[in-house]
């Protein structure tokens, strides 16, 4: 079955860093991109970044010269390098998955950034 692990949410200070991972594995159709969203308590999940297979990438513009999104496409993983990291970052983290057919999520990762 389809599998999305993800990894490396954490509590950090601000301005600090976190490193996320998602490997995804079990995926039968092409995949188009890989990506993160995120959601704050009371808010609706919004993008973070995506890259696709082609490697072009897409970022929030909350997170553009803080958050480096890449994939290594042999272990179909993808990871959210975090930089300079801001009190209003904090939310739970989903791992996204685009084929034609289906998007597929992962079960989400906790980052909280403390003042």
């Amino acid at each position: 079955q389809v599998q999305l692990v993800e990894s490396g949410g954490g509590l950090v200070q601000a301005g600090g860093s976190l490193r996320l991972s998602c490997a995804a594995s079990g995926i039968n159709f092409k995949i188009l991109s890989m990506g993160w969203y995120r959601q704050a308590p009371g808010k609706q999940r919004v993008l973070v970044a995506t890259i696709t297979t082609g490697d072009s990438t897409n970022y929030a513009d909350s997170v553009k010269g803080r958050f480096t999104i890449s994939r290594d496409s042999a272990k179909n993983t993808v990871y959210l390098q975090m930089n300079s990291l801001k009190p209003e970052d904090t939310a739970v983290y989903y791992c996204n998955v685009q084929t034609h057919y289906v998007a597929y999520w992962g079960q989400g990762t906790q980052v909280t950034v403390s003042a």
